[in-house]
């Protein structure tokens, strides 16, 4: 049997054109040349790379500061203290109603104590996109820690915590957010969302130096900050004096509302935060600010309903010879109840126990006068006087 050889294969070998190609001194450095570009770019790419991750870094440090900033403006904690948020309930700003309650302040000078001027109780109700401004008169006679006291007095006796509280207990709610501003806070803060728009009923003109340095004409008005805050604090001129001042106050409140939800331009929202935090004291964390105003945003302002306690001052509200305004305690839960439901409170506009619908819109179609001898006319009252019922104010 004859063995059958495998041919032998001849190894592959470059032909010497080839060989010549791979292997010649020339192109050696030319393949070196390219290795070395090659690394070059590579490092390029990398140093790029390092640059972008470096400036998100300075980016996310510098945006961390500046909320740090935000926050430690806005939640002063000499202010917000941890006695404080122990009485605050929590709640979900965009989700739920909440109470809160908005003060203003004299402000702290000369080391006296600041004093609160303003005392408004809030329910936000964002997903119905209604508010409610209930007005407290600062005089308004409270127990506190078993004594006899103006309402406004509970500030000097235990900061915010102890008007809280006060509030809390005069009202039968639980609060949930708070928030002051003093007098310079408030003009600088109209000013910085470009003035508001209110329209001053005939009677309610302001002349009043002690008030402020302004003069305001009855009519539309587009007023600066120093204005609004004159027109918020007048009252020795009108007929129900503190009263007339709390209804100008609510008025400032929707019109600054207005301005911040219907007017401005969305993207200004963080800007005016940062300008906030240097006006404004609160509890509610910036990123709650901007989610609870886009929350709300276009709704009528005019619709805000508003009232102040069922309440009275006379010869007979004199005590050790200091004159304090006296609660109907009674008309006061009544109306609670329906401003917890989210309903009308149907609460007066002035000194009395009893009142009608009533919203921020109303509050221009009435001078002082009308309010105080139960004259006004709501819209409300227009309602029924189409039904042949007649109704006022009071």
């Amino acid at each position: 049997m004859s063995i059958r050889k495998k041919p032998i294969q001849n190894s592959r070998r470059p032909t010497t054109g080839a060989a010549s190609r791979i292997y010649s001194r020339e192109n050696v450095g030319r393949y070196s040349e390219r290795a070395r570009q090659r690394r070059t770019r590579k490092r390029v790419r990398r140093g790029i790379l390092c640059g972008v991750v470096g400036v998100l870094l300075v980016g996310v440090v510098a945006a961390g500061a500046w909320f740090t900033s935000i926050m430690s403006r806005l939640n002063d904690s000499s202010i917000i203290t941890s006695a404080l948020q122990q009485i605050l309930v929590d709640s979900d700003v965009t989700r739920e109603p909440f109470y809160m309650l908005l003060l203003g302040t004299d402000g702290r000078q000369d080391g006296e104590v600041e004093r609160s001027d303003s005392i408004i109780l809030a329910r936000i109700d964002a997903p119905n996109k209604q508010v409610t401004l209930i007005s407290i008169p600062r005089d308004t006679k409270v127990t506190i820690d078993g004594g006899t006291y103006k309402i406004n007095a509970a500030y000097s006796l235990g900061g915010a915590e102890k008007m809280v509280q006060a509030v809390n207990d005069l009202c039968d709610v639980q609060i949930s957010h708070y928030a002051e501003v003093s007098f310079e806070g408030m003009k600088s803060l109209i000013d910085a969302v470009g003035g508001i728009d209110i329209y001053v009923p005939e009677g309610d003109e302001v002349d009043d130096p002690e008030a402020g340095p302004v003069k305001i004409e009855a009519g539309q008005q587009h007023m600066d900050g120093e204005a609004a805050l004159t027109f918020s604090r007048a009252r020795h001129q009108f007929l129900d004096g503190d009263y007339t001042r709390m209804r100008h106050q609510r008025m400032v409140l929707g019109a600054l509302a207005d301005q911040i939800l219907n007017k401005l331009d969305p993207t200004t929202i963080v800007s005016l935060v940062e300008s906030v935090a240097n006006m404004v004291v609160t509890d509610l964390s910036a990123s709650d600010i901007v989610a609870l105003v886009n929350a709300m945003r276009g709704m009528d302002t005019n619709n805000i309903w508003s009232a102040n306690i069922p309440s009275y001052a006379n010869e007979s509200t004199y005590i050790n010879g200091q004159s304090y305004v006296f609660v109907y305690e009674e008309a006061l839960a009544e109306m609670m109840e329906r401003v917890d439901d989210g309903e009308d409170p149907r609460g007066p506009q002035s000194m009395g126990e009893t009142g009608d619908s009533a919203t921020i819109g109303d509050l221009s179609n009435n001078s002082n006068e009308d309010w105080a001898s139960g004259n006004a006319t709501t819209g409300s009252s227009s309602s029924s006087s189409s039904d042949g019922e007649s109704s006022t104010a009071q």
